[in-house]
């Protein structure tokens, strides 16, 4: 039993009461801080207007007009003025071209954290009219969900209102891919690798589960090792080990991470690509998605459709695009396929795990009566998982893949499965075959 299971009435009451007190000093702070904003922009408005009063006015004249409001603000907040120079940049950009994010925070309806993820998925949107209609669609999003749930929705939405093709786009930016080394202090350095990002993350994913086997061969012990080694508990993180068998790669073309017996070079990466069937038979333009958040040009989506040894069918609704069923042969399978095509991420809300690496979980336990379907499932990360069985913590599947939370103090969260990555159509579409 929990401390705060064995609660008082009384304490109860008082967290309910600070809980209430929190949401609104997180308003206030976030309305603040859009105000702020609304101060550093002007800061630029009226640099670059005392700029424009000189003839023959420069881009260096608005730079250096900018860098002595900037130097104003820094002197008197004792802050660097080459920050206050950035954040008067970065207001400027919420300010000017994305006004309705910016009139949410300072009404309290967004956080800081909501605003900037929106403005940093909508950056590159260069219309007027497309940028409103996005921002409009994410504001309303960002109501009801967390700020990391709301950047994997922004990239989407800002997506499809882009006017060139996810192809088009995806063959300039590969132009920029590249290798880079920063170094670091204590003799340390840092390497960064820029590329398509299906083959980023599946070379993360696989080094990730090396540097897991690895850590596991370690603590449980090999035979192929000495006596001592045996004896000793690796001590790594995750994080140092998943360096060490990344630069072993890199180095040798061989993944050791102390592995003596060649087990690490048969893992294979395992990535998720939803596809929608319209845009693999070249029918649409809507992009593929990378593990439910960070769209793909469709060529590479089809060349690892083409290539795949089996994948799933995610049905989804044609007018609301909610997700209907991921059929495949085997049923325990197919069951934790659709879970992890429904739910993308940890179902407690504003938590973004990944659902691949979550626990599947009875809603209602199985001991009592709980079946084994998608009805009473769903993926919670290890901490949620131990939050609702050990605390007064209680989720209720309210069918559709909604989770109803209610807390300890007896307020309810609702949560709902992010949309799914679809074609929707309207009765006056013609179907194109």
């Amino acid at each position: 039993m929990t401390a705060l299971m064995d609660a008082t009435v009384e304490q109860l009451g008082a967290l309910g009461a600070v809980t209430e007190m929190l949401v609104e000093v997180d308003r206030t702070i976030g309305s603040l801080l859009a105000a702020r904003d609304g101060l550093l922009a002007l800061g630029s408005r009226i640099a670059v207007e005392a700029a424009g009063q000189v003839e023959e006015a420069t881009a260096d004249g608005v730079d250096l007009a900018t860098r002595a409001v900037a130097a104003e603000f820094g002197a008197a907040l004792r802050v660097s003025d080459r920050t206050v120079q950035r954040r008067m940049l970065d207001a400027e950009v919420i300010v000017s071209r994305f006004p309705r994010v910016w009139r949410a925070q300072g009404a309290g309806l967004i956080s800081a954290a909501h605003a900037r993820v929106i403005v940093d998925a909508g950056r590159h949107l260069e219309d007027p009219a497309a940028r409103d209609a996005y921002a409009a669609r994410l504001v309303a999003f960002a109501q009801t969900e967390s700020p990391n749930r709301v950047g994997r929705m922004a990239r989407r939405v800002a997506d499809r209102f882009q006017p060139r093709s996810i192809d088009a786009r995806h063959a300039d930016a590969r132009k920029q891919r590249g290798v880079w080394v920063k170094n670091r202090a204590d003799g340390m350095a840092e390497l960064s690798i820029f590329g398509p990002a299906a083959l980023v993350h599946g070379a993360f994913e696989r080094v990730d589960a090396m540097a897991k086997a690895a850590l596991a061969d370690s603590s449980n012990g090999s035979s192929s090792r000495s006596s001592r080694d045996a004896s000793s508990r690796d001590e790594r993180t995750r994080g140092q080990a998943r360096s060490d068998v990344a630069l072993d790669l890199l180095l040798t073309g061989a993944p050791a991470g102390h592995d003596t017996e060649g087990m690490l070079g048969a893992i294979r990466a395992t990535v998720s690509i939803t596809v929608p069937v319209m845009s693999l038979i070249g029918a649409s333009t809507v992009p593929a998605e990378l593990d439910g958040c960070i769209p793909i040009d469709i060529r590479t989506a089809q060349l690892l459709a083409g290539t795949a040894a089996g994948w799933d069918r995610v049905l989804t609704h044609p007018i609301t695009g909610a997700l209907l069923a991921v059929d495949r042969y085997r049923p325990s399978a197919a069951v934790r396929r659709h879970l992890t095509a429904r739910d993308q991420r940890c179902r407690f809300p504003a938590c973004g795990y990944s659902a691949r690496d979550c626990d599947i979980d009875h809603t209602r336990d199985h001991a009592t009566g709980g079946t084994t379907d998608a009805d009473n499932l769903g993926d919670l990360c290890r901490r949620h998982h131990s939050l609702k069985h050990r605390t007064p913590w209680h989720v209720e599947h309210l069918g559709d893949g909604v989770f109803a939370w209610t807390s300890p103090t007896g307020q309810t969260y609702l949560d709902k499965p992010p949309v799914q990555n679809t074609n929707i159509v309207t009765e006056d579409d013609t179907p194109p075959f």
